[in-house]
């Protein structure tokens, strides 16, 4: 490149020939043949791309602006001929998101440094009046111009494209929030605060964290009042949890086994249904 401290930037162009089939092929052999290729040729209809050539080599598609090479200008200056007529914008009924072939494209632009910007505005209407091609803004500035903004030459393609369509920017989906953790309820904390919370003054608590837990779940199965969750592993949460103990969700226990003390299967049950772990 002449000018490789100057931006990087992208020219877009249009081949004015018919897209799909094998136009792709047929257009790029003929930029060969008259020493105009660019670095890609894209066809919009199927989503292919070509390359002629490393993007940080000169293309060919550009006239010279006097002396100034303008295929040499800037760190690169990546050149796409892209299937279609300046008269119809090829972006009118092309969707970006469903184009990978043009993501690698962009992609690959970026990498190079080429900003997601059209420093001389958004490519003119053809047919039309056209623009100013400001060799200051040309030679100083890095980002997509189209073939209409370069000083030196008098094409007016690649038309009125979509300037967000072609920038478009695929995201990947966000990751998914982390699930968090279930809190785990110790049976034997539970066998603990029974013992010591019962016969206790009013209130007293021995594990209130891990004995909510079970309280809350108990209040949800409709077999504590919420008044009486309150960490305290007291006598009317023996009385729940027998309840609980004794229902077929809980394991439809009887006799001893349903005396309100927690015992792990009885625990996993609930735990099952009210996200907590049960631990011994």
């Amino acid at each position: 490149m002449d000018t490789p401290g100057n931006p990087p930037r992208v020219v877009h162009h249009s081949t004015e020939s018919p897209a799909g089939g094998k136009y792709l092929e047929s257009v790029g052999s003929y930029l060969i043949r008259v020493a105009s290729e660019p670095q890609l040729i894209y066809c919009p209809v199927t989503d292919r791309v070509g390359q002629f050539g490393p993007l940080n080599q000169s293309g060919r598609a550009l006239r010279n602006d006097g002396t100034r090479r303008t295929n040499r200008e800037g760190r690169v200056c990546i050149q796409i001929e892209v299937l279609g007529y300046a008269k119809s914008p090829w972006t009118n009924g092309w969707d970006p998101a469903k184009k990978p072939g043009w993501q690698k494209i962009l992609s690959a632009a970026r990498s190079w440094g080429v900003p997601d910007v059209f420093p001389a505005g958004p490519p003119a209407k053809y047919p039309g009046a056209g623009k100013a091609r400001s060799r200051s803004v040309w030679q100083s500035k890095g980002g997509h111009f189209s073939h209409g903004d370069v000083p030196g030459n008098d094409h007016q393609d690649p038309g009125a494209i979509s300037t967000v369509k072609v920038l478009y920017k695929a995201t990947a989906p966000a990751d998914p929030a982390p699930t968090p953790a279930k809190p785990k309820v110790s049976v034997a904390h539970l066998v603990a605060a029974a013992k010591k919370d019962v016969p206790a003054a009013e209130g007293h608590t021995t594990y209130p964290t891990e004995v909510r837990i079970v309280e809350d779940a108990l209040v949800a199965e409709g077999l504590l009042k919420r008044e009486f969750a309150d960490g305290s592993f007291g006598s009317k949460t023996v009385t729940a949890y027998a309840a609980w103990q004794r229902s077929k969700a809980g394991g439809s226990y009887t006799g001893s086994a349903a005396d309100g003390v927690p015992g792990l299967a009885s625990l996993k049950r609930l735990a099952a249904r009210h996200a907590f772990t049960a631990t011994t």
